[in-house]
């Protein structure tokens, strides 16, 4: 029972991270339909971001970690957010009206980009960083094993969750939100009655990418290493929870970013390491056999 409970604990911590790169997955495939592969890169870029703000801080002497970890968390987002930002105005806004085949491939192509831009400038070794946030609290303790959670697994998970109630109420509450709700609903409508849609979908990518940064940072923390390839498997995952909670749903996004933690996680425990992934993948395919539109997900209607 101690370990089920330890391996809980780090199956939710992961899946809270998988499930902040979901939604952006999520949010522009509800709006324009489209599935921006980029998207683990800008997570990438934001965990560099948040290592090389913790270096300057290092050598500028701001050592209160509380208002360290505030400059970090504002500096990822606020730069990751410029980068969603170009990376919409670059490669997706010219090819609006072209064939979704086109878009993938423009998104892959930026995703490629981005990989080796990083390796350029940063190069291919892998960055580590010190411990910042050590300690934690101990659960429980049974015959030598102990049941343990991290000071940073609490700000991971309730981070996020403040994160997901923050953006549910902007997505039901604000006109930007009402915006958003209307190009996902009919955009050629929701333009004719005086939505600015381009800057609608621009507020998308970059809301995605600044909570795709918060991911960055966390992961940072969490693990102290990253390289110039951890978008790529991250972001098929975090893929992967988007379609398996339901692609377009936000809920549904962070649902199966928890799952997919849990199933990562779990299946290391108790069988072999080198299949996690497997697992993970066939969990999808089921749930995708016997329920298309994922776990939370809606049936799309046909306009016509």
């Amino acid at each position: 029972m101690e370990y089920f409970l330890q391996q809980l604990i780090n199956g939710l911590t992961l899946g809270a991270i998988y499930g902040l790169i979901a939604i952006g997955y999520t949010m522009v495939y509800g709006i324009i339909g489209m599935i921006n592969f980029a998207h683990g890169e800008v997570y990438m870029i934001g965990a560099f971001i948040s290592l090389i703000t913790f270096l300057l801080l290092g050598v500028l002497g701001i050592t209160w970690l509380p208002l360290a970890l505030l400059i970090v968390l504002v500096s990822a987002m606020f730069f990751t957010a410029i980068y969603g930002w170009t990376l919409e105005r670059i490669a997706y806004r010219p090819l609006r009206g072209s064939p979704r085949l086109t878009a993938l491939i423009s998104a892959i192509g930026m995703s490629i980009f981005l990989q080796n831009y990083v390796q350029i400038l940063q190069g291919a070794r892998v960055k580590s960083l010190p411990p910042v946030l050590p300690g934690g609290f101990t659960l429980m303790e049974h015959q030598g094993f102990v049941v343990q959670i991290s000071y940073l697994q609490i700000v991971i998970m309730l981070l996020t969750l403040a994160l997901m109630a923050a953006f549910s109420l902007f997505i039901a509450r604000t006109p930007m939100g009402r915006a958003q709700r209307a190009c996902e609903q009919d955009m050629k409508m929701a333009a004719l009655v005086g939505i600015n849609v381009d800057r609608t979908i621009s507020t998308t990518f970059v809301i995605g990418a600044a909570l795709a940064a918060v991911a960055g940072m966390m992961v940072t923390l969490y693990y102290g290493v990253i390289d110039f390839y951890i978008g790529f498997l991250a972001g098929i995952k975090a893929f992967t929870a988007a379609v398996l909670g339901g692609i377009g749903s936000l809920p549904g996004a962070m649902l199966g970013g928890v799952l997919i933690g849990l199933i990562e996680v779990f299946w290391s425990a108790y069988f072999t390491i080198e299949y996690k992934d497997v697992a993970a993948f066939s969990i999808l395919v089921l749930v995708l056999i016997f329920r298309p539109t994922g776990l939370l997900g809606r049936p799309e209607a046909e306009k016509v």
